[in-house]
């Protein structure tokens, strides 16, 4: 089983999207699939049809009121599973603050049910607060959505640095399986400088003992596609609401590729010690001759604020 951890600090690239439709592509693939929606705005929970406030289980009850994994399953359909998420879980922090091993309870929970899921999708907050610390402890890999953006570049040495920090403290067999872009226009400069950069920077630690080392760049781009933005509020999927649309036709092939790496992906051994922070291109692209970046320059990531 893979629980893999959909997450990226800036809100708005595409977690919620990808995590679901995914999800549906991998379940359409004949894999069986649970998602669990670990943000108090609970979209996920929507995208799927469900209402959170008439949830009397969720996760919330699993991780505050000592729940267990499967009560606070719904089973969707013979190959997806929902634990849904409700406003209560904003207060999971403040309620936990006082519980030894707060930063485990989702893995603990996990590890206490049998179930016989191929995948875990992990829908994980815009923040690196405890439900995301959480969500990392629990998985074995992380699929960073995000949008061809300059300003979305700056965030992922932050988002890189946690990832290593819970592989090191926490979860030594976390690690970054890809990124995927999403919203992607290749028709503009911008979002190709963007592919540079982020493949220089994933070339560059292979090798290493970073949690990245074996992490890909896939290549199937999500396409912005206004089908993605219409079918949330059917509560669907876009496999079912426009099954032919580039957006089911990006997340099946995006699906086909997940396949694919687990398949050949090698397990990550822990390194000694923390290595320095990781770095991403500090400065915007330029024009032509555009220049290289740098990820071995070391600047402190301090994420995307706004």
């Amino acid at each position: 089983m893979r629980v893999i951890a959909v997450m990226n600090q800036k809100g708005g690239v595409g977690k919620t999207t990808t995590t679901a439709n995914l999800g549906a592509a991998l379940a359409e693939a004949g894999k069986r699939v649970c998602l669990i929606d670990m943000d108090p705005q609970a979209h996920l929970t929507i995208n799927y049809g469900v209402e959170p406030s008439t949830t009397e289980k969720s996760l919330y009850t699993m991780l505050v009121e000592d729940g267990s994994f499967l009560e606070a399953m719904q089973r969707l359909d013979k190959r997806v599973a929902l634990v849904p998420s409700s406003i209560d879980l904003a207060a999971v922090e403040v309620e936990l603050v006082n519980v030894a091993g707060r930063e485990t309870l989702l893995r603990d929970r996990l590890a206490a049910s049998e179930h016989d899921f191929d995948f875990v999708l992990l829908d994980c907050p815009p923040s690196l607060g405890l439900l995301t610390i959480n969500a990392l402890a629990a998985a074995t890999d992380v699929i960073i959505p995000m949008q061809p953006h300059f300003l979305a570049l700056q965030g992922v040495g932050k988002l890189l640095e946690t990832v290593q920090l819970v592989n090191q403290q926490i979860n030594p067999q976390l690690k970054v399986a890809g990124i995927a872009l999403t919203m992607f226009d290749s028709q503009t400069k911008l979002s190709n400088e963007v592919v540079k950069d982020l493949q220089q920077f994933i070339d560059q630690a292979q090798g290493s003992d970073l949690p990245w080392s074996h992490a890909v760049l896939f290549k199937t781009r999500i396409r912005r596609n206004i089908k993605l933005a219409e079918s949330p509020s059917f509560g669907q999927t876009i496999l079912q609401y426009e099954p032919t649309s580039n957006g089911a036709q990006d997340y099946r092939a995006l699906a086909k590729e997940v396949l694919s790496l687990f398949k050949v992906i090698k397990p990550h051994a822990p390194a000694e010690a923390i290595p320095s922070a990781p770095s991403i291109p500090s400065s915007p692209p330029a024009p032509e001759p555009a220049p290289q970046s740098d990820p071995q320059v070391n600047p402190s990531p301090t994420g995307d604020k706004q």
